[in-house]
This record gives structure tokens, sequence and C-alpha cells, in this order.
């Protein structure tokens, strides 16, 4: 699924996003989605969400 959709996105689900400060090295983080922060319907570079730890990052990809 495409994480610049934010429909696609839930809480609750796996998603492994892009921190800002890994946004050159591409590094990614997994984790579940706690809240959705980006209000728009789509994102050309990834819905900004919070992870449960508090990690805050882009959607790279949905893990299923």
């Amino acid at each position: 699924m495409d994480g610049t959709v934010r429909s696609n996105i839930k809480p609750g689900m796996r998603v492994q996003i892009v921190q800002k400060q890994d946004q050159r090295s591409g590094k990614l983080t997994d984790g579940i989605v706690k809240r959705l922060l980006t209000n728009s319907a789509n994102h050309s570079r990834g819905i900004k969400v919070m992870l449960e730890d508090g990690t805050v990052g882009r959607v790279q990809n949905i893990c299923e």
C-alpha cells in the first residue's frame, strides 16, 4: 500500500517510517502507528505519523 495516502494508514498498523534526521541516509524505523499528524489527504513525501514509542516520521512502507 501507498504511504503517501492518508486513508491507507490507521492507528495500530505496523509501518516503516523515515525520521527527519535520517532522510539523507534513508534509514527506516519500524513501529506501530499511534496518531496521524498530517491532515491533508495525501503528501508526496509520506504521511507524518507518531509511533507508539513517540517517534515521529513519514511513512515509507506499510507492513501487512
